[in-house]
């Protein structure tokens, strides 16, 4: 309200900047908010066409996964592959570290982005599927850099010495685990290495009230944890099925 004088007291001026600053501020995050584009099927078809496609190798072995029924879609996507080649190649990754193994998509990928002599360390349980990928890891000639071990990840993992000597990990195995795969991992990652995990939007259900499953309350937790924890820098992106990527500081 204006004074007898007309003139607007200092008080009501600072109450109505704050107003004004935080009905911007509100705006601002809104626009943000709004900032996505929804990827119908032909759109990302477009996306996938316009990622580096895929060499026999993979594709052979992307129709070997799919006959494999339902549990096909652990695999990684065409274009988060692309993206683990390409993130292990701006590193200069030397030794990197995959818990999830499954058929071997991610695990070449993974490999063909690190160095001449780099090494790729991988933990599955899973015989069957790794028989798979231990074919494919060998006609891609990254039989020899590849280190494909039997066993409960984290028993793998605690096994390792604690030297902070890995460049690159990418976690995605059971979600109930992630987070003590997370903390044996971190230990283990030099600084300015980075650590990946996937499925964080975890098919829409991390915001679905109703799954209150103990996979989807664990990749709840791990999320909601990361962006406190000040021993990384940490971005969520929608990439897949939601990947988020963790540097450690």
């Amino acid at each position: 309200m204006a004074g007898a004088d007309g003139a607007m007291h200092d008080s009501e001026a600072h109450a109505m900047h704050d107003s004004e600053a935080h009905a911007m501020h509100d705006s601002e995050a809104h626009a943000m908010h709004e900032k996505f584009t929804t990827l119908t099927p032909e759109l990302y078809a477009y996306l996938v066409e316009h990622n580096p496609r895929p060499d026999p190798v993979l594709r052979d072995l992307a129709r070997e996964t799919a006959a494999l029924g339902e549990v096909s879609i652990m695999q990684v996507s065409v274009e988060q592959g692309a993206f683990l080649t390409l993130l292990g190649r701006i590193m200069g990754a030397r030794r990197a570290v995959e818990v999830g193994t499954f058929t071997g998509y991610s695990a070449i990928c993974m490999a063909r982005g690190l160095t001449n002599d780099g090494r790729l360390l991988c933990c599955d349980v899973n015989e069957e599927w790794t028989a798979i990928a231990r074919r494919y890891l060998a006609r891609a000639g990254l039989a020899d850099r590849v280190d494909l071990r039997l066993a409960p990840a984290l028993e793998t993992l605690r096994m390792l010495p604690r030297a902070e000597e890995f460049d690159l990990s990418f976690i995605d195995a059971d979600k109930v685990n992630y987070r003590a795969y997370y903390e044996e991992l971190l230990a283990r990652t030099r600084p300015n290495g980075i650590i990946l995990f996937d499925n964080v939007l975890w098919s829409g259900d991390v915001i679905n009230p109703e799954d209150r499953s103990e996979s989807t309350e664990a990749i709840r937790a791990l999320n909601d944890f990361l962006r406190r924890d000040d021993r990384v820098d940490v971005v969520m992106l929608p990439i897949s099925d939601g990947l988020t990527i963790a540097r450690k500081r």
